[in-house]
């Protein structure tokens, strides 16, 4: 099968690097087009062997882009199309139908209650994205929580599929010697109690709540963050007001765990750390942590709760649909909180307290492999590309 990816953006992302880690192990000729921004996550598929196109789209209502990817689609006679994040679902929904192909699968990454990808969801949004919808043949929803929101959206049952993001549980496996030259190369002293916190810094993600929360806690606690994003400059303009800004470790942006180990010197507190992968990479920042604290009230996944699980962490959570959607036994490691600063401080000394445990994978990272991911995705895609076509459906209201 040939299949075409088409995505918004290849920045340093959640969307992004999913997407990169699922082609290493969907057994299908795969393309990507990026219609803005090649960024870090470009290169690393490039490096992977996949061919990546950037069509240059000027923004959101750049329409000669259409004709373009039109264009790519038509002369790469693929199979199936298959389209993420909120502006590449529109524009290649539209330019597949152009292009003569019907087998089209997007698959929604961010859909919130209240906003999608930043956005908030007004009428217009919903529409919009109603419309579009309607033009493919299937919409993966990343977790049970977002199917039930797209089918109260009005997308037909029928079309859609829970395609769980996944990750490679291995690569997160705790490893001494990491944290060891992660915690020296960061600055951390040995004896800190170091909590992490894991995303794009936006405003939605809500990481002030963690340094005020530092501001609460003893003096020997660190906060680690890793991530960049708009925010950046405003968390450490409230972490030096604060008081706590030499407590804070801000490690920059980290791209999916490659093959390939690399290092770099890193940061002082205060101070970013250059992006690189294999061993000076997530992994290594997870296993320099003492817990993963995600006060995001809206998730559609919640990935970075289930790498921290991977890495044996004790979790602390306001929302995360991949812990929620499981059965209770097999949520152990990861905490609910309210999500205000006095919460987590209450929960942070309680995990402080209970002091060092062994830390193999909990049991919900493996309900999460990115092999059993790309298996049920291959099943959307035969479906879709030689399968009869679905009834067409009015969205319900």
């Amino acid at each position: 099968m040939r299949a075409l990816h088409i995505i918004t953006g290849l920045g340093v992302g959640g969307a992004e690097q999913q997407l990169r880690l699922l082609l290493r192990h969907l057994p299908a000729v795969c393309d990507v087009v990026t219609l803005t921004n090649p960024g870090p996550v470009a290169e690393g598929l490039t490096a992977d062997g996949v061919r990546v196109i950037h069509l240059g789209m000027s923004g959101n209502r750049d329409a000669g882009a259409l004709p373009r990817l039109a264009k790519v689609i038509r002369a790469g006679r693929y199979d199936l199309v298959h389209t993420h994040l909120f502006r590449a679902c529109l524009y290649g929904r539209i330019a597949a139908r152009m292009a003569g192909t019907r087998a089209v699968v997007a698959t929604e990454h961010s859909l919130g209650d209240t906003q999608m990808e930043g956005r908030p969801l007004t009428p217009g949004v919903r529409a919009l994205y109603l419309t579009g919808e309607r033009l493919g043949r299937a919409t993966v929803a990343v977790s049970p929580s977002v199917a039930e929101r797209l089918s109260r959206w009005g997308v037909p049952r029928q079309r859609i599929h829970v395609v769980p993001n996944g990750i490679d549980v291995e690569r997160f496996r705790f490893d001494l010697r990491a944290r060891i030259s992660a915690r020296r190369r960061l600055g951390l002293p040995d004896g800190a109690f170091v909590v992490g916190g894991v995303g794009r810094l936006a405003p939605g993600k809500r990481f002030d709540v963690l340094l005020h929360a530092l501001a609460a806690l003893p003096g020997d606690v660190r906060l680690l963050l890793v991530g960049g994003g708009p925010e950046e400059a405003g968390l450490r303009s409230t972490a030096a007001r604060l008081g706590v800004a030499d407590r804070v470790v801000f490690a920059g942006e980290q791209p999916y765990p490659g093959a390939d180990p690399g290092s770099d010197p890193g940061p002082r507190p205060g101070e970013r750390a250059q992006p690189s992968e294999g061993g000076s990479g997530l992994p290594a920042l997870l296993a320099a942590m003492d817990v993963l604290a995600s006060p995001s009230p809206e998730e559609a996944f919640g990935l970075a709760v289930v790498e921290g699980l991977a890495a044996g962490l004790p979790v602390l959570y306001v929302r995360c649909p991949a812990v929620e959607d499981l059965p209770p036994d097999a949520t152990g490691g990861a905490e609910r909180v309210t999500g205000d600063p006095d919460s987590f401080v209450r929960a942070l000394l309680r995990v402080r307290a209970a002091g060092v445990r062994p830390r193999p994978a909990h049991e919900a990272a493996h309900r999460y492999s990115i092999t059993r991911s790309a298996a049920q995705l291959m099943h959307v895609y035969e479906a879709a590309a030689f399968g009869p076509a679905p009834p067409s459906a009015r969205p319900r209201e």
